[in-house]
């Protein structure tokens, strides 16, 4: 089998979620504060990387074929996403994104443990997890729109990161 993606994808995603799994137990232990901040970060990550994906498949390859025509930094690298924008969009949208969603609900969990300790902890899980459900889900839509509109930009800026951080 010459296209090998889904196997890669599998494993990616086996130790991205060990790591993460293993992280969100360790941000168990800290303040309900830093919790917050991780949960609403990782809630962010994924929203972005969800709009990374549905811009690379949106986006106007010509432009980017423009600026790096002018020699702009990242040009490059933008249009090799576009060229690979069937694995970029899956790793975005579904390696990354799922993976964030997951850390982010196990996370839930834990803030809801430490603040409602033999506190109606089912309802109050049902609660957070519900909230979280709602800014993900929301957050990705309104992410989807500003994607479709801006996609060429998106893909270019994300092109200029990768850039920068090659070197």
């Amino acid at each position: 089998m010459k296209d090998n993606w889904t196997l890669k994808v599998f494993f990616l995603t086996f130790i991205l979620g060990v790591i993460f799994s293993i992280v969100a137990n360790y941000l168990g232990r800290f303040n309900n504060i830093i919790l917050v901040i991780c949960i609403i970060s990782i809630l962010l990550i994924g929203i972005i990387f969800d709009i990374i994906g549905v811009a690379v498949l949106s986006c106007d390859v010509k432009a980017l074929h423009s600026r790096a025509s002018q020699k702009l930094k990242g040009a490059k690298k933008a249009i090799k996403l576009t060229q690979k924008a069937s694995t970029v969009s899956s790793f975005c949208n579904d390696v990354v994104g799922d993976v964030c969603g997951i850390v982010s609900g196990s996370l839930i969990t834990i803030l809801v443990l430490n603040l409602f300790v033999n506190n109606n902890l089912s309802f109050w899980n049902v609660i957070f997890s519900s909230i979280l459900s709602s800014l993900t889900v929301g957050g990705k839509a309104i992410g989807k729109k500003i994607a479709v509109k801006n996609a060429d930009n998106i893909i270019y800026l994300a092109g200029k990161i990768l850039s920068l951080l090659s070197k």
